[in-house]
């Protein structure tokens, strides 16, 4: 059976941003009930709705445009589906827009964007250690969790952009997994900048189901 799906853009921030993945769930499963929308139900013995999150966000970022998936039992235009959960939606959770998406289709992450300040002192070395760090073969970095391991990172890593006053990065998102942004800044060399309070935002999830963007890289030649 076809159901009807909506695909939900939304702003996670403030306190929220210190929520987990498995909260943030649970979140949007008391918003759907209080919006009184026809979501469709997983099978078991506790039922939940069928919300897909095609790359969850990572404990403590600031998420800008996070993507749900909504499977609906009825037919309810996204715009309804927007403005009713939007009135139910906590501080720190914005409803940015909603569109209806075929229903046939998982949608899957391909390209993540970070992005985060750093200080005037530190951004002028920055240039040169890009391009140092995309002229290398192979980034290998140390993983903790969920197992101690060794992984290159060095095919996640798209492009790294000096802004005026941020580092911005684009990570390569595949079924066997990404990088994550903190470990690009550990190769950086600006590892220390979340000890003292720095935050990433997520500011771009890319879908495989969407038109690829183009970004440049300032400073440093791209690496194809």
């Amino acid at each position: 059976m076809v159901r009807a799906k909506v695909r939900i853009r939304f702003r996670k921030t403030g306190d929220l941003r210190l929520i987990s993945h498995h909260d943030l769930m649970r979140c949007f499963e008391r918003m759907l009930r209080r919006a009184g929308l026809p979501f469709h139900c997983t099978e078991g013995f506790n039922p939940k709705p069928r919300l897909i999150f095609p790359l969850p966000l990572p404990l403590g970022i600031i998420g800008c445009r996070e993507v749900a998936e909504l499977e609906l039992e009825d037919d309810v235009s996204a715009a309804e589906v927007r403005d009713r959960l939007a009135r139910c939606a906590p501080a720190g959770l914005e409803i940015v827009d909603a569109q209806r998406m075929d229903g046939t289709k998982t949608v899957h992450a391909r390209l993540a964007c970070y992005r985060i300040r750093v200080p005037p002192d530190r951004l002028d070395a920055l240039p040169q250690r890009i391009a140092a760090l995309m002229d290398e073969s192979t980034c290998w970095v140390e993983r903790q969790r969920p197992q101690r391991r060794k992984l290159d990172v060095r095919p996640y890593l798209r492009d790294l952009r000096v802004l005026p006053d941020a580092l911005e990065m684009d990570l390569v998102v595949t079924p066997g997994g990404t990088a994550r942004p903190e470990e690009v800044l550990g190769l950086l060399g600006l590892g220390d900048l979340l000890e003292k309070g720095a935050v990433f935002e997520r500011t771009r999830l890319e879908l495989d189901d969407e038109p690829a963007l183009a970004s440049a890289r300032v400073g440093a030649p791209r690496a194809d």
